[in-house]
């Protein structure tokens, strides 16, 4: 009898902190998914739909810009960007886009947010407009305390085993060591000029980012300087192993400038962002036969579709109920 107090009064604490009461496990979905923003209702809301583009499906409805969404480790939790509540911040939701709370209590500018492997924290920016300064953070969920991990730093992206994070510094992509803080980078300047947006798979450990191959800038070229005639047209999306090898391009400079790769868990297929018509589309590629499939077709202005993120219950973290997950994120986390 005593054990089963207990355990109630476990789960109980686990149901309600500071105050909101929300479901200890909501329902991952049970097939491959991707989440994406779509402005196609007037303002940027949250989309979903099926890795070949059907059943697109509005998850968030709210005046405010939603964006930017990604999927918890097991699936069971959306993190996405608002400014709801007149800053942008990052919020959590369930699947079907019920149960929305904002993550921090204490309200910051905080941006493209990365969820580690094991699912017990999150990487994203601090954007400090005022003194124009972007360090990318790290916090425990669950508990209050925000560490930060490098100054000046853009987009930050987990590997597999959650030992690193690549994000890009000074254009260049640049891995850390979580633990030690050391640095390396896997790519020169001459191969891939501007390295932005990294995106780590699941598996195989292989990065997709965007960048520019031909021309380069100057290496001493300073900021606001012009770029060279059509050279920003040209940035597109390129793939590498984490180590530097087998370097690929996945799409054409030719036409409008390709953008925000997002890796399917098992570096099969990289989604991207491109100009068609006037409009910002979603794209996927394979990326062994190179075949191209536009995934939204619709919108009434020019950011009608971007971004995006898989999920695929194949490569979830296991959400089995074990004792020394009490302490994880995954029905607990925590306003702060």
């Amino acid at each position: 009898m005593k054990t089963l107090r207990l355990l109630s009064s476990t789960i109980s604490i686990l149901f309600v902190l500071n105050g909101s009461a929300y479901p200890l496990f909501s329902q991952a979905p049970t097939s491959p998914k991707i989440l994406f923003t779509s402005s196609r209702d007037g303002n940027r809301e949250v989309y979903i739909m099926n890795p070949d583009g059907s059943d697109q499906v509005r998850l968030t409805k709210h005046p405010a810009n939603d964006l930017n969404a990604i999927w918890s480790p097991t699936g069971e939790e959306i993190l996405f960007i608002s400014d709801r509540d007149d800053v942008r911040d990052l919020y959590l939701m369930d699947p079907d886009g019920s149960n929305v709370r904002r993550l921090f209590k204490k309200e910051v500018y905080r941006g493209r947010p990365a969820w580690s492997p094991d699912g017990t924290q999150i990487a994203y920016m601090h954007l400090r407009w005022d003194i124009d300064e972007y360090p990318i953070y790290i916090a425990t969920l669950g508990e209050q305390k925000e560490e930060e991990l490098i100054m000046n730093a853009h987009n930050p992206a987990w590997s597999p085993d959650g030992t690193e994070i690549v994000c890009s510094i000074s254009v260049r992509l640049t891995i850390i060591n979580v633990r030690t803080g050391k640095q390396k980078r896997p790519l020169s300047r001459k191969v891939a000029d501007w390295q932005l947006q990294p995106s780590w798979s699941d598996v195989g450990n292989k990065i997709a980012f965007t960048g520019h191959k031909d021309p380069p800038l100057p290496p001493d070229r300073k900021p606001g300087d012009p770029f060279p005639p059509g050279w920003e047209d040209k940035q597109t999306i390129f793939i590498v192993n984490s180590d530097g090898t087998d370097f690929k391009q996945l799409v054409a400079e030719a036409g409008p400038k390709a953008s925000r790769p997002a890796i399917s868990p098992n570096g099969e297929e990289v989604l991207y962002t491109q100009e068609i018509n006037g409009l910002l589309q979603i794209f996927k590629v394979d990326v062994n036969s190179g075949v191209h499939t536009q995934l939204t077709h619709i919108g009434h202005f020019f950011q009608a579709n971007s971004g995006g993120d898989w999920f695929d219950p194949a490569y979830a973290l296991p959400v089995a109920p074990q004792p020394k997950l009490l302490t994880t994120t995954w029905g607990e986390v925590k306003k702060k």
